[in-house]
């Protein structure tokens, strides 16, 4: 069986997609530019009017002064498109595009989620309650045949089913109009005084295939019911976007954000239907009159958060204006595997993963791209250099490992910056210690003030001695009649004191 999902007047839906605020108002979707734009499709309340496709804008105008007119948006189609796929697939992996407004499925088995009496009744208001959730008003129909399903889904009182082998009885009542023959073809049927579908499977093959060619025979095959055309499959998308055209250009953040945070709310659905996160956040901005501005934001993690995602956006537009005024724009997700938590049985529950990406974007946001990070040691004998790099945290093991037998072993907490310090000695022996507080004469970081009980060193260190800044230290390890175990060294060049870690 061949399900399919058709969304009528699919240009017009896919603009309401983008603009909810409208589907109240009497609006049309005009092709064309000034006097000559064509009205495509109107709401209800415009074909109350009378305004019909083909009326050009000022008829309509005519009839409806306060008409609301629209462009056709192919971004926003493309997005439509795609989310009609997303919801077909949500039952079957074998899913054909066919064209704008129109999915087919493989329906073969689905019936069996269904117990109900009619199953595959119930196949079909699912199909269409799972486009409604994509804000796409569509109709569904099943059949054995792509062609009869797809006229089953252009009539009213949706969903319809075509039972197996009965493809032809379905057609026969109905008008040649809904097989979509080519006009001279028509033309001559209706001179032969064929008027349903029916009329048309009647006539003998051979003579029609004699008259009117290979069109002909072909559209004789689609009146008795015969689509030989199979299913052919669409791959999943590699990207997840959305975007539409701008009735004005935006000249100010605030309007742009309200519409992309619009679409992110339309596509981070798509994405957790699929079980997939977003790593990398991309935008193209059209700019008048024919500027383009793409941008590229790397997250540290698949996250789904859409607060989070719309601040990286406004930020990076804050640091980096278009400047111009933007007149289109798409937002693009390329997705990902989210990471996986590790379950527990006695233990406590372990961060999830996607709450630690959302955090941590936020994060960098806050700190800024220089100064958030992974550390990684870098080429050096001074402790306190070190290289910033990308954070991504390997997954975590499968198996946990024992921890490595360790004794006497002591940990320094690293003290940055280093904390002065005033260091009195009796020939070359430490005698006691006090913390400086800095030059806003506020109290130092660590409050390091005592005696000295016993202290190890020096130990001397020396780097860039060929250079313009080079480093000569010696370094102790200070232990205070009072307790606590510092690490302190001498600058040699300068002579001041510092403690640059706290061994815990």
């Amino acid at each position: 069986m061949i399900a399919c999902l058709c969304v009528p007047l699919f240009p017009l839906a896919a603009r309401l997609r983008s603009e909810p605020n409208l589907k109240n108002s009497a609006v049309v979707v005009c092709e064309g530019n000034g006097t000559a734009a064509r009205v495509v499709a109107g709401t209800r309340a415009a074909r109350k009017a009378g305004i019909r496709p083909g009326f050009t804008l000022p008829q309509a105008r005519a009839l409806l002064p306060k008409l609301v007119a629209r462009g056709r948006d192919r971004a926003s189609e493309r997005a439509a498109q795609e989310a009609l796929l997303d919801a077909a697939g949500q039952f079957s992996p074998r899913v054909e595009d066919a064209r704008e407004g129109l999915v087919y499925l493989d329906g073969d088995g689905l019936e069996r989620i269904f117990p109900g009496s009619d199953p595959l009744k119930d196949l079909g208001r699912a199909l269409i309650q799972a486009a409604e959730k994509e804000n796409l008003p569509a109709r569904a129909g099943i059949a054995g045949s792509k062609l009869a399903a797809r006229i089953a889904a252009t009539l009213p009182n949706s969903p319809i089913v075509v039972p197996p082998g009965g493809e032809a009885a379905f057609l026969a009542p109905l008008p040649l109009a809904r097989l979509s023959p080519e006009v001279d073809v028509s033309g001559t049927l209706a001179r032969w005084g064929l008027r349903s579908i029916g009329d048309l499977a009647k006539l003998p093959a051979r003579e029609i295939a004699a008259r009117l060619g290979r069109g002909g025979e072909k559209l004789h095959e689609m009146a008795r019911g015969l689509d030989p055309e199979p299913l052919a499959v669409r791959l999943p998308p590699p990207v997840f976007s959305e975007g539409m055209e701008l009735e004005w250009p935006l000249v100010t953040l605030e309007p742009f954000l309200a519409m992309a945070g619009a679409a992110l709310d339309r596509l981070l659905p798509r994405l957790a239907v699929e079980g997939l996160g977003c790593p990398q956040l991309e935008t193209a901005l059209h700019l008048e009159p024919e500027g383009h501005d793409v941008r590229s934001i790397p997250l540290p993690a698949p996250t789904r958060d859409p607060k989070t995602l719309l601040r990286l956006l406004q930020l990076d537009l804050e640091r980096h204006p278009p400047g111009a005024p933007v007149i289109a724009f798409s937002v693009t997700l390329h997705p990902d595997r989210p990471r996986r938590g590790q379950m527990t049985l006695f233990g406590p529950t372990e961060i999830s993963p996607d709450l630690l990406a959302t955090a941590l974007a936020r994060l960098f946001v806050l700190l800024g791209d220089d100064r958030a990070g992974s550390p990684r040691a870098v080429d050096s004998h001074l402790p306190e250099r070190f290289a910033l790099v990308p954070y991504a945290p390997p997954p975590p093991p499968t198996v946990r490992r024992p921890p490595k037998n360790g004794r006497g072993l002591l940990a320094v907490r690293i003290l940055r910056p280093a904390v002065a310090m005033e260091v009195l000695t009796d020939e070359e022996k430490l005698v006691s210690v006090r913390s400086l507080a800095g030059d806003t004469r506020e109290k130092p970081a660590v409050e390091i003030t005592g005696p000295v009980r016993a202290a190890s060193g020096p130990w001397t260190l020396e780097e860039g001695w060929w250079s313009g800044s080079p480093a000569v230290r010696a370094y102790w390890d200070v232990e205070l009649e009072g307790g606590g175990l510092y690490r302190l060294f001498r600058d040699i060049l300068s002579g001041d004191w510092f403690a640059d870690g706290v061994y815990d």
